[in-house]
């Protein structure tokens, strides 16, 4: 077997000791091959279980073989999203995360070596892979995981791109390194997500302690190139990108950031339509009177990110931001696919995929076909919230494969019901135009939003942290912010919006919004307005709202775009919703006013802790027509 590897890897002692004391040892050599060993060499049914000393047999996991790929389902509701408290930081490098020793009250050294003893006495996949694009840069890196969790290494090998063992290079040197040791999470963790990045002089090390594949595998690998990118001084953005093209060859790309829930997948997602071909703009909550509108035509999609935009600086030009796509397979979540016909075009790709796909938390039995509005249910009546599908995106239509230049940037955020009864901070108008200064201030709050359905719920209103990708980053928040504010001033062309989705005040929308709003700014080509288009928010924080809002002759009701004007809500439901808005603003933003933030951060930062107009946040960073 150490013909494999031997003069292949260039690694360290340690994971060639793995290497040489493994009973066994796989370096898959294509993709079939790593679905195979997902299901056990082709079993209908595969357990993933593990026989823990002092506990006995844990059943994990249960892998179903089906006619359009393999359906991945966990034990415990828990381990179907990802918990956000699950990372910590092993090493002493300079953090603002919660470090192992801090967390668990022992040293991570420890724990490190029992697994990498552990590993050594598995039989192993090893995977190269990549972190980052592996068309435009990106880090030579490998996987170590046990051979029965094959599935977790499929997850991985589709979303990052691996490399086969024949197309491996000799003197392969990792930059970085996940260890996976899925029964550490009952032996050391309490049943726990449990994920540890240890930052060393020349790897970056990845310990996942579960199999659910978000916060290692998926976040894991954003939090590589974070770090990578934070000495280095460039950003990964939390983003999905769409080169958008109306028939009329009016060309227009939007990223669109926010926290998990934020709509980042849905904005390279076609808009959704009733069973005539009419649109269900919104659903009043309180009359239960659904406002419709036609649309002859949407515009074509090209999707460039679903999630993580590379905004490296060997693309940038000075005037927009330039991206490409940091993986190579996305992350799909269909909790909004609830039934036949709510999506054709990711129907169609799921039922008849060109290669069988990973789904998970999606019901199905051996041979049958996976259905995506079939989501696996955690208790009785009540479907998981995070039904995912992994699609690699050379499956995905019309995929753009090279940077793109960004015409508008918007930031997304789920938002509750709002009305006199029950007042919340679902204030934000269907779309908002923001200010640079404020489109930073969002991204440091990042709020998460209301029934967020990919993480474990937490109670009241809380924020994902800088840049919505914070719960995946290992330095300093200051460090982030200051990397984002310089990436907006030198981007002047680039403009920035605000999107809301599932609620408008008192209207249930779902996505509706964000998919209508990329439909208006593809025909108009930009989000340049005249003084006379736009007025204040009466919540600063929300910018600029519109005074009107055409679509193809239909005029969007003013209580969408001014949500105070609704009948339901009015002013004072709205200042109340204001007030929870702003006050944790304010709160999360003092986290920031540390000795080493950028001086125009701090100005901006003091400005809305003293309640500054929006033509005061404009004055910092002016809006460029």
């Amino acid at each position: 077997m150490k013909e494999l590897w031997n003069g292949l890897f260039d690694v360290n002692d340690e994971i060639m000791k793995i290497l040489d004391e493994a009973p066994s040892v796989v370096i898959p050599e294509s993709r079939k091959q790593i679905l195979d060993l997902a299901t056990g060499q082709g079993q209908d049914v595969f357990k993933v279980n593990y026989d823990i000393e002092g506990i006995g047999i844990v059943e994990e996991v249960t892998v179903t073989k089906c006619k359009n790929g393999v359906s991945v389902n966990y034990n415990e509701p828990y381990m179907r999203r990802r918990d956000p408290e699950c990372t910590s930081i092993g090493d002493d490098l300079p953090t603002d995360k919660k470090t192992f020793k801090e967390k668990y009250d022992r040293d991570f050294k420890d724990v490190r070596s029992e697994t990498l003893e552990w590993l050594s006495h598995q039989e192993l996949v090893v995977l190269p892979f990549i972190s980052g694009d592996k068309d435009h840069g990106g880090y030579e890196s490998i996987l170590i995981a046990p051979r029965n969790a094959s599935f977790f290494v499929g997850g991985l090998a589709d979303l990052q791109g691996f490399i086969p063992l024949n197309e491996i290079r000799e003197g392969y040197k990792p930059r970085a390194v996940i260890y996976l040791a899925p029964t550490f999470r009952h032996t050391h963790f309490d049943g726990k997500q449990a994920v540890v990045h240890n930052r060393l002089d020349d790897v970056h090390e990845v310990f996942s302690f579960n199999l659910y594949p978000g916060p290692s595998a998926k976040k894991g690998v954003y939090g590589i190139l974070l770090s990578i990118g934070e000495k280095e001084g460039w950003v990964t953005a939390h983003a999905a990108t769409a080169h958008i093209t109306t028939p009329y060859d009016n060309e227009v790309v939007i990223m669109h950031e926010g926290a998990s829930g934020g709509g980042k997948s849905e904005m390279i997602e076609e808009l959704h339509r009733e069973p005539d071909g009419t649109i269900a703009l919104c659903r009043d909550t309180v009359t239960d009177e659904v406002t419709r509108m036609e649309l002859s035509y949407t515009c074509s999609l090209h999707p460039v990110t679903d999630d993580m935009a590379l905004c490296h600086p060997s693309y940038q030009n000075g005037k927009k931001l330039v991206v490409s796509d940091a993986e190579a397979g996305w992350f799909l979540r269909f909790d909004h696919i609830k039934q036949y016909g709510s999506s054709p075009e990711h129907e169609k790709l799921t039922i008849h995929p060109p290669e069988p796909l990973i789904f998970l938390n999606m019901d199905a039995t051996p041979k049958s076909t996976i259905l995506i509005w079939e989501h696996i249910q955690d208790a009785p009546g009540k479907s998981c919230p995070n039904p995912r599908v992994i699609m690699p995106r050379n499956f995905v239509k019309d995929v753009v494969k090279k940077p793109v230049e960004v015409d508008i940037r918007s930031f997304g955020v789920r938002m509750p019901l709002c009305t006199k009864d029950t007042p919340s901070y679902g204030i934000v108008g269907m779309v908002h135009v923001l200010p640079p200064a404020l489109a930073w201030i969002w991204r440091l709050v990042s709020p998460r939003g209301h029934a967020n359905p990919s993480i474990v719920e937490t109670e009241g209103m809380s924020g994902e942290g800088v840049g919505s990708y914070w719960p995946f980053a290992t330095g300093r928040m200051v460090t982030q912010a200051n990397l984002l504010l310089e990436q907006i001033v030198n981007t002047p062309e680039t403009k920035f919006i605000l999107i809301p989705n599932q609620h408008i005040g008192s209207y249930e929308v779902g996505f509706k919004a964000e998919w209508l709003d990329r439909e208006y700014f593809a025909r108009k080509g930009n989000a340049s307005f005249r003084d006379d288009q736009l007025v204040e928010s009466r919540c600063s924080t929300l910018g600029y709202a519109m005074k009107s809002l055409k679509i193809d002759g239909f005029d969007v009701p003013k209580g969408l775009l001014q949500t105070n004007l609704q009948l339901s809500m009015g002013n004072e439901a709205y200042d109340q919703g204001s007030k929870i808005l702003v006050d944790f603003f304010k709160q999360e933003l003092k986290k920031y006013l540390v000795e080493d933030l950028n001086p125009l951060g701090r100005q901006i930062i003091e400005a809305y802790l003293n309640d500054a107009s929006v033509k005061e946040f404009e004055s910092f960073i002016p809006m460029n027509d």
